[in-house]
């Protein structure tokens, strides 16, 4: 059992789950799934693919965009570790 099913059955026993609590845990399990399924498509393309030949065919706005929209994500994961290094301290 994860620490993460460890703390939503602690949380259980505690309380019952609103209906906000029970949403952000169906987002949480789809954002790890699409995360996963991103780093998958990435680790193919990067094994293929000369880096050269990715930035030479890829659309240059949609790249950017994606690049853009990645640097977003990175930092509120950071965000994210560092108040759970926070906590745990």
């Amino acid at each position: 059992m994860t620490d993460t099913e460890k703390r939503l059955v602690k949380h259980k026993v505690e309380s019952t789950l609103g209906v906000e609590q029970i949403r952000l845990i169906s987002d949480l399990r789809v954002m790890h799934s699409k995360v996963d399924e991103l780093l998958t498509i990435v680790e193919h393309i990067r094994k293929r693919h000369d880096p050269e030949a990715v930035v030479e065919f890829a659309d240059r706005a949609a790249l950017t965009d994606n690049i853009n929209a990645v640097d977003k994500i990175y930092m509120w994961f950071v965000k994210l570790d560092e108040q759970r290094s926070g906590r745990s301290r």
